[in-house]
């Protein structure tokens, strides 16, 4: 089992040791606006898709004399 967490500790930090010398990042604030923006987006359309359903649902008459 040692042996083991020797491993994985070895081979996470040779990746850390990776990603720290990667000199290209990416860009991170437009990934993250971009993320955003697609989550609202997602958000607002749900919420239409449950008020229309909403509406629907009430608009049903069960003939139970209400």
């Amino acid at each position: 089992m040692l042996h083991y967490i020797r491993i994985v500790w070895e081979l996470t930090r040779t990746r850390i040791a990776l990603l720290r010398a990667a000199p290209e990042r990416g860009e991170i604030t437009t990934t993250v606006i971009v993320i955003a923006v697609l989550a609202i987006a997602a958000i607002t359309l749900l919420a239409f898709i449950v008020a229309k359903l909403t509406r629907k649902v009430n608009s049903i008459n069960l003939g139970l004399g209400g």
